[in-house]
């Protein structure tokens, strides 16, 4: 993809207290992806999102859409939507009334109001729908209806806040499927915002991470997981291994550290502790230099015994080196 709907130039923001809350972003985000701002609390993801939606104004910087610097427009005047966590819907008014509220704004006719809303239900699966009430419908159900009356408006690019956060996860997932096929179906820019890395692989086209008001480093899920730029990406990525050696800092995957002689790179370790979480084994070893490592393995047991030593290690290959910090 080569066709850019939206540009963040150098954007900086801080607030009053003159904590730098954003240390000059520059983004690219194409037209019909799904890209994600991936990152803890604080960092910076939902700061961006507002400067992008018109609720704050950067201290510097640009924000451009097709071509056009929106910096200081009105959020009513750009053509992007919002759907937040807590969805904001209007709780005296039908299904079919809070899709087509923004519609009846504009002053669209009533028949093509109608036409759309019909439309906007079966995209989210909700026909037969259109007369209940928000408090009638399923958190999930809320959410489909959070999203149809924000693309019933067609916008440019969609902006999410968390809107899976209140959700549990079993519903959360499912949605993330549901929210994947609604963004591919409409041809829509999504981008979303959340703290859950699982999340954030699962639905994306690309992810920029970030930590302190810096872009760690943005690519496809594939990239971030397998090649990290930073020790914080590889970290905050699927919890890889940090380990400082002579010559650099390493981040290598649970998954892939080998025991018991499956490899020549050879390390002598004791068995600190065992768990057992989201179907994974997770044994944590204490290197001789007094590092810590975790290796992982489908299962919830093993024959390992906490206490023991054994040869641990991994290729060369997943060594992967990274830098410290860029924020």
């Amino acid at each position: 993809m080569n066709d850019v709907i939206l540009q963040l130039k150098r954007i900086k923001k801080s607030f009053d207290n003159d904590t730098r809350v954003l240390k000059s972003i520059d983004l690219d985000i194409q037209r019909a992806e799904f890209i994600t701002l991936l990152g803890s609390s604080g960092c910076g993801k939902t700061t961006t999102l507002r400067i992008i939606a018109g609720l704050e104004l950067p201290d510097e910087g640009e924000v451009i859409l097709e071509g056009q610097d929106i910096t200081r427009l009105e959020p009513n005047k750009r053509n992007v939507n919002t759907v937040f966590q807590n969805y904001a819907l209007f709780p005296h008014m039908s299904v079919a009334e809070n899709i087509g509220y923004g519609l009846k704004l504009k002053k669209v006719p009533k028949g093509e109001i109608a036409d759309k809303v019909e439309q906007m239900l079966r995209l989210v699966q909700l026909e037969g729908f259109e007369k209940r009430k928000p408090d009638q419908l399923s958190g999930g159900q809320r959410q489909r209806v959070a999203i149809a009356r924000a693309v019933v408006n067609e916008p440019k690019v969609l902006l999410l806040d968390e809107p899976l956060g209140a959700l549990d996860l079993k519903l959360r997932r499912q949605m993330q499927l549901e929210l994947k096929r609604l963004q591919k179906q409409l041809g829509i820019t999504f981008i979303y915002i959340t703290h859950d890395q699982e999340e954030a692989i699962n639905m994306s086209d690309r992810i920029a991470v970030m930590n302190q008001g810096v872009l760690e480093q943005i690519g496809t899920p594939n990239e971030i997981y397998y090649r990290p730029r930073t020790s914080y990406v590889a970290d905050f990525v699927g919890n890889a291994n940090i380990l400082y050696c002579g010559d650099g800092t390493y981040a290598i995957r649970a998954e892939n550290i080998l025991m018991n002689g499956e490899t020549v790179c050879v390390h002598t370790a004791s068995v600190v502790e065992k768990s057992f979480a989201g179907g994974q084994l997770r044994i944590l070893f204490r290197l001789q230099d007094g590092q810590s490592i975790t290796a992982s393995r489908y299962g919830i047991d093993s024959d390992i015994q906490v206490g023991s030593e054994l040869k641990i290690g991994w290729l060369p290959e997943h060594a992967v080196k990274v830098v410290d910090d860029l924020s």
